[in-house]
């Protein structure tokens, strides 16, 4: 079944079933839980998705386990096609007609890309500098956040922890790059930025971290990094890092660069549509009225907004919503554009979760007509 609009509420609590297409369903007992969803569209038309383990009893400080599914009948039913060991954080994506699959080995590990060209079923092993092992020189962290193609080359956020300490206030954020025709496996292809440290003292000494940032065209055709900001207050922002043109420069003016962003305590997906001309984006937005919890641990309402520069975002619809904030969790939706529709892998806590945060599902969503919706 698939998750159709308007849907604007989940079922009811007794329900044991979440919204959308079921993909996989971790037992919270074990101790894993759900991670970093992603999904891409191969050029048949079929979908893969791919979701990784964290938690106490998973592998994400060795050597990390992420699974692949695959659907041949858009979405409707979706069959596990291989598991990888050592892929953490990872985006899926297609570059003439093979699959990638983009992240790190571990939490906090070593940059690595693996290739796949049959679908998703077996895959290249990152064991050197030709074969997949981008960078090994620093911790690095990522998410699913979108490659891009733009003006000759490929294009990805990525954050740094340095010094190796903490969560978030020691990330460093940047952005990788290829040109477009390049061998994606040799790290000799990849540029890297320079790496920006947050300060404390930014949006108004509201600046707990930035990370997971999405690489974005901005609308005077330049690259930008937009990044998650780690906030206190309700009023969720973005950041907007620029990029130069080699891909070797970020910069940021902390006094014009924050915007609001509904969903910007949480990962959030942004992309560009080029037939509305406008930047669309799913993410977890938190209730501007609440003193009691900051942004990031309200995710249990799932929005779409849209923006035609990046900077001024006006929510179009509510796509999951459940009343309750501590064990139901509709986040790190990635997602991608199929028509008049979107496609969507969510990372769902839902009956049965330990808590809003372990999600327990990985499911699937199509969101049909979604330039048209308005709630």
């Amino acid at each position: 079944m698939l998750i159709h609009l308007p849907f604007l509420t989940t079922p009811p609590l007794e329900s044991l079933k979440p919204p959308g297409v079921v993909i996989q369903r971790l037992v919270p007992s074990r101790r894993k839980y759900v991670g970093s969803p992603s999904i891409a569209i191969l050029p048949n038309g079929d979908y893969v998705a791919s979701h990784d383990e964290f938690g106490p009893g998973s592998s994400e400080k060795t050597s990390a386990l992420t699974r692949i599914f695959r659907s041949e009948d858009r979405g409707e039913t979706w069959a596990r096609i291989s598991t990888i060991r050592g892929a953490f954080w990872s985006t899926l994506f297609v570059h003439r007609k093979s699959l990638y699959l983009l992240g790190t080995d571990k939490e906090y590990g070593r940059l690595v890309i693996r290739r796949s060209l049959d679908g998703g079923v077996t895959w290249t092993k990152p064991s050197d500098a030709k074969s997949g092992l981008l960078r090994k020189d620093f911790q690095y962290h990522t998410a699913p956040v979108p490659v891009v193609e733009h003006d000759g080359r490929l294009w990805r956020g990525v954050e740094r922890r340095y010094p190796a300490t903490g969560w978030g206030i020691n990330f460093q954020a940047g952005v990788m790059s290829a040109p477009i025709g390049a061998d994606l496996l040799r790290a000799e292809s990849w540029t890297l930025t320079n790496f920006l440290s947050r300060d404390r003292s930014w949006n108004g000494g509201d600046m707990g971290g930035w990370l997971e940032g999405n690489a974005v065209v901005g609308p005077d055709g330049n690259m930008i990094d937009m990044l998650r900001v780690d906030t206190q207050s309700m009023a969720e922002k973005a950041a907007l890092v620029r990029i130069d043109a080699a891909g070797k420069t970020a910069t940021f003016d902390e006094l014009n660069d924050f915007v609001p962003f509904p969903g910007g305590a949480k990962k959030f997906t942004v992309r560009f549509d080029p037939a509305s001309r406008f930047y669309w984006s799913l993410a977890s937005d938190a209730p501007d009225d609440s003193t009691k919890n900051a942004p990031a641990s309200f995710r249990n309402r799932l929005i779409l907004s849209r923006s035609k520069d990046l900077r001024s975002w006006e929510i179009r619809a509510t796509i999951l919503n459940n009343p309750d904030v501590t064990k139901h969790g509709f986040q790190y939706v990635d997602w991608q554009f199929d028509g008049d529709d979107l496609v969507a892998v969510c990372r769902t806590a839902f009956n049965g979760a330990r808590n809003y945060h372990d999600a327990n599902y990985l499911t699937f969503h199509r969101v049909e007509g979604f330039r048209d919706l308005r709630s």
